[in-house]
């Protein structure tokens, strides 16, 4: 069930008056949102609305034509728009993507431990010399690795090449490996596309222990309106690159923007594949 959340303090992600533009075509036009800390926050709206854009803004692949994007949501804070993916990255902010991105040539373990370099000591004389910190370092990497393939009940795919494993599994690992790289916000992009009814009843549960278990943030990306529902505490709803709708679950099925947006008309369901 969605949790209740102090909403006054300031959030984990705020982005404010975010616009994009490629070309003559704007993408993205004035989109303000924010994600509370310890909420499961989604974006929905139909396809084209920008949602990914604005995924891609958020972590440093596009950098938008005007607003501001802050992590921890106060005045000096760090302002994501203006910084490069890898510092975005370290900061805590992690991503899933629509096809997973997997390095199919390594196994799960592998894919693991390479999301975590950044906290790995480096450097040719630490790494020839073996030195104490490289070493605990190190260990401490394969420790997370093994932890979040357990987490994802991946352990007995530990070993094999990520590109033979089932998609489903696949979609786990790509979160394990966001999971490894020791986010505070983890942003999810359809995490539910292509999986069975029980695999996304399986990701529903997973999706909630990570909030509860592992205390980060989550802002996903879904079309699957069973899972958003279910599990989100806040929803975003946007359409040809602007916001038209915030609140709760509850609040933005029955707001008549939305309705129009998805159905074309008022005297229908709130939303599609809503279940109820």
């Amino acid at each position: 069930m969605p949790a209740e959340f102090p909403w006054t303090e300031p959030p984990l992600l705020s982005v404010e008056g975010v616009s994009i533009r490629f070309g003559g075509l704007t993408a993205l036009s004035e989109v303000s949102l924010s994600v509370p800390r310890g909420a499961i926050a989604a974006i929905i709206g139909p396809n084209g609305a920008g949602k990914t854009t604005l995924f891609n803004c958020i972590t440093g692949f596009y950098r938008p034509t005007s607003g501001t994007i802050r992590l921890h949501g106060r005045d000096g804070s760090p302002a994501l728009e203006r910084l490069p993916i890898h510092r975005i990255a370290r900061l805590g902010v992690a991503r899933t993507y629509q096809s997973t991105r997997l390095f199919a040539g390594m196994t799960a373990v592998e894919n693991l431990l390479v999301a975590q370099h950044g906290f790995v000591r480096r450097g040719l004389g630490a790494g020839l010399l073996r030195t104490p910190d490289f070493r605990r370092a190190e260990a401490e990497a394969e420790r997370r690795a093994w932890e979040w393939l357990s987490f994802m009940g991946l352990e007995s795919a530990a070993n094999r090449l990520a590109g033979t494993l089932p998609y489903g599994q696949q979609r786990r690992l790509e979160m394990a490996r966001a999971m490894a790289g020791r986010p505070v916000l983890v942003c999810l992009d359809e995490p539910a596309a292509g999986l069975n009814p029980q695999e996304a009843q399986e990701l529903n549960g997973l999706i909630q222990r990570l909030r509860a278990e592992a205390g980060v943030s989550i802002l996903l990306i879904e079309h699957h309106m069973g899972v958003v529902m279910t599990i989100s505490d806040r929803v975003a709803v946007l359409d040809h690159g602007q916001v038209i709708s915030q609140g709760t679950p509850a609040e933005v099925q029955q707001d008549p923007r939305v309705i129009r947006a998805y159905l074309g008309e008022e005297d229908r369901d709130p939303l599609p594949g809503d279940g109820g």
